[in-house]
């Protein structure tokens, strides 16, 4: 491992949440389908968290340490956004339903667009293509976990009240001016104006914070939880969807990325959650360190 790598590798600050009542859902969903609503009340015990995703330095360091080998190094290849490719030569094949991802041979945490790609001028950007399993056993070896989905609501409201869309509260994020987090701008997959100013990953930090002093709580890169992709409905779909996320062994992840758009995947929202396979990494997968409190 390259020691430059290992540069700016200190952990975090952390924002710390203190127990009692708070929420999970939210009273308006906008994709009811992935189970959105209704609002429920929890009861949360005392928690922190880091301020911001896991970076590829902070990974290196980890990586460095221990010798971990990630999933997608493991498979021997990971799913990259085509847009992204700078050789679409390297493109193994893509996938039906969603042509814009590729199978791409060699993507990794630390090659994130395949062969003769790398992270050294992405030392502060957040690690992707990390399955579920990397992301819970780094969390372990820096002293922490990955957080509940009500946990993870509470930290990105910051403090707001009531049920808001948004870390910053209810105004929706436009194409050109009003632009507050990492997602698309333009026409979904085809056309990414990049009007603010990134077409992949950002660096963490580079957007404002949340209440609590959180960045990227929407936006940039999903987060993985600890908890599996369940939906709390008895309707026929809902089972349906059920089954299939325990036989594919999916797990929730929140906060959408840099690719979702309203158009398309408007899931950037507090409320909003995805099913993923336990396995599976992409360039928009990441993670977010949770304590005990």
């Amino acid at each position: 491992m390259d020691l430059d790598l290992l540069a700016d590798a200190t952990p975090p600050p952390r924002a710390t949440f203190a127990g009692g009542r708070s929420h999970i859902g939210t009273k308006v969903p906008q994709l009811p389908l992935d189970g959105e609503g209704l609002l429920r009340t929890v009861r949360l015990k005392s928690f922190a968290c880091d301020t911001v995703l896991v970076t590829n330095a902070r990974f290196a360091a980890f990586v460095a340490e221990t010798g971990y080998v990630t999933e997608a190094e493991r498979l021997g290849w990971g799913q990259v956004f085509r847009a992204l490719m700078p050789d679409l030569s390297l493109v193994g094949s893509t996938f039906p339903q969603t042509p814009w991802w590729c199978a791409v041979a060699g993507a990794s945490w630390q090659a994130p667009e395949g062969p003769g790609t790398g992270i050294a001028n992405r030392l502060d950007h957040p690690a992707v293509h990390l399955s579920w399993r990397d992301a819970r056993d780094f969390a372990a070896w820096a002293g922490g976990r990955l957080p509940t989905e009500a946990e993870w609501e509470h930290a990105a409201r910051g403090g707001l009240p009531g049920d808001p869309r948004f870390p910053w509260g209810e105004r929706e994020p436009d194409d050109t001016v009003f632009m507050p987090c990492n997602i698309w701008q333009g026409r979904f997959p085809n056309h990414n104006t990049a009007a603010d100013g990134h077409v992949g990953t950002s660096p963490v930090g580079y957007f404002p914070a949340n209440g609590a002093g959180l960045f990227d709580m929407v936006g940039n890169t999903w987060e993985w939880t600890a908890e599996p992709f369940r939906i709390r409905s008895q309707r026929r779909a809902a089972r349906a969807r059920n089954v299939y996320a325990m036989a594919e062994n999916e797990r929730l992840m929140k906060g959408g990325s840099f690719l979702c758009h309203i158009s398309y995947c408007y899931r950037y929202r507090i409320a909003a959650r995805s099913g993923v396979a336990a396995d599976s990494g992409a360039s928009h997968t990441g993670l977010r360190v949770f304590y005990d409190g």
